[in-house]
């Protein structure tokens, strides 16, 4: 294993273990009924899609940046910046992409049939924020390493990206309850678990909302910024409303759920009563 792999897993399973301690002791909604099935199957997937990079991928993301690096490729060495403003560019331009991806996978049928997986949770906890199907796992991993070697991102930068992605993916997904006034400023610099929540309403407005995972900054930029809930926190659904039966936790349904016919139209849409 890499050190930088060292570094990431480390602190996504420090991360993991914090928030899970914090969705106990302070949490935003109550009652999260099967939470062991659910946990199994949501970081079961983290399991499969890391193997199966392993097994497909010669090289990841960190590595590969040493190897553009060290030849000179990509666009940002030609603007002849300080090594700490290419860290700082790189990291943000990582983050923007990623921002545009996520809207892609609402947008494009194909991508949202896959991603539909991530959203057909119908609770949200830090668990949620890693339940992504190993397929979209693999055509994020694609997109990255396109991304490093077109920029030319130095490994630093794409090291704090995969490790701040990991740790606030988490972070923004879970069941914790921040003070107001404290999410307020916060959400300023970093996606808050009361921003991203909106994302997963069954609401289709709702849910073409809040794209961010990193950076708040993208979706006031671009008009996709919601502030909170019609219904608020406690009485907003979450989830896909075609997805609500409790067999969509097992894991072998959630593999399945790009290709299963249910729904492949429109969604519906939960409206307020």
């Amino acid at each position: 294993m890499e050190w930088g792999e060292v570094i990431r897993v480390t602190l996504f399973l420090g991360t993991g273990l914090g928030l899970a301690l914090w969705e106990k002791a302070v949490p935003r909604r109550k009652g999260l009924p099967d939470r062991g099935w659910r946990w199994s199957s949501n970081l079961g997937m983290v399991v499969i899609s890391a193997i199966l990079v392993r097994f497909i991928f010669p090289v990841l993301p960190v590595a590969l940046a040493f190897i553009v690096i060290k030849n000179g490729w990509g666009l940002i060495p030609l603007l002849g910046l300080p090594f700490w403003w290419e860290v700082v560019l790189g990291f943000v331009l990582l983050d923007l992409a990623i921002y545009f991806q996520h809207r892609a996978f609402h947008f494009w049928r194909p991508l949202w049939l896959l991603h539909r997986m991530h959203h057909a949770d119908t609770f949200y906890d830090f668990t949620t924020g890693v339940r992504f199907h190993p397929l979209e796992f693999i055509l994020s991993m694609i997109f990255k390493l396109i991304l490093v070697v077109v920029f030319g991102i130095q490994p630093l930068a794409v090291l704090c990206f995969e490790v701040v992605l990991n740790c606030l993916a988490m972070f923004n997904h879970g069941n914790i309850r921040l003070p107001q006034r404290v999410d307020e400023f916060v959400r300023l610099f970093v996606v808050t678990p009361d921003m991203h929540r909106v994302h997963h309403s069954t609401d289709m407005r709702e849910m073409n909302q809040n794209f961010g995972f990193n950076l708040p900054w993208w979706d006031r930029i671009f008009a996709t910024y919601k502030a909170q809930p019609d219904l608020g926190h406690e009485k907003m659904v979450i989830g896909l409303n075609i997805f609500r039966d409790k067999k969509y936790r097992s894991l072998h349904l959630m593999l399945a759920m790009p290709f299963l016919k249910t729904g492949v139209g429109k969604l519906k849409v939960e409206k307020p009563k």
